[in-house]
């Protein structure tokens, strides 16, 4: 008997935003900011949070997140223990002796993002690739996992009978 267990993708990615958009919200009403934009990681240094998305397909789960600015070589992506995380570092574009900034909405300095997949993906070919900043993982699930078509071919009559017709016929002779 095959027991199949409930798993929803998702769970852990709303859970883990509602967490950040709960705590966000506090800390942001102490200092003044606005929800939703630049964060103090661990290490005390300026760190931002990247907008992803997940989808399921067929062959695998597409994950893609948004890192306008951020350098392919400045990206670290790693897969352990069901876990993927996308960690990188987005810098500041210019620091010019004698410029002014006057509005600064951009937000740079260290991410990281972590999402927990399936046990059924096949973490030897992951694929990652950036275009137009947006960065594209593909998570192919494991072969076992994924659906196949099985062709279903018509016997003839006689031949599909015959195997049956020779193991009656010997089991009465051996009587």
């Amino acid at each position: 008997m095959t027991v199949m267990a409930s798993w929803d993708l998702f769970d852990d990615v709303r859970a883990a935003q509602g967490e950040l958009l709960r705590l966000s919200r506090g800390r942001d009403r102490r200092f003044g900011r606005q929800s939703g934009q630049q964060h103090e990681t661990e290490t005390g240094t300026a760190g931002w949070t990247p907008a992803l998305d997940i989808s399921e397909r067929a062959d695998g789960y597409l994950v893609m997140v948004e890192v306008p600015g951020v350098p392919a070589g400045d990206l670290n992506i790693s897969l352990a223990d069901g876990v993927l995380t996308v960690a990188g570092q987005r810098t500041l574009a210019s620091d010019v002796d004698g410029e002014t900034v006057h509005r600064a909405e951009r937000c740079f300095g260290s991410f990281r993002r972590s999402i927990t997949l399936p046990s059924h993906v096949n973490a030897d070919d992951v694929d990652a690739s950036i275009q137009d900043g947006v960065l594209r993982i593909l998570v192919p699930k494991a072969q076992e996992v994924q659906a196949r078509h099985i062709p279903v071919r018509a016997a003839e009559r006689q031949g599909a009978l015959a195997p049956v017709a020779a193991a009656n016929s010997s089991a009465t002779s051996d009587s």
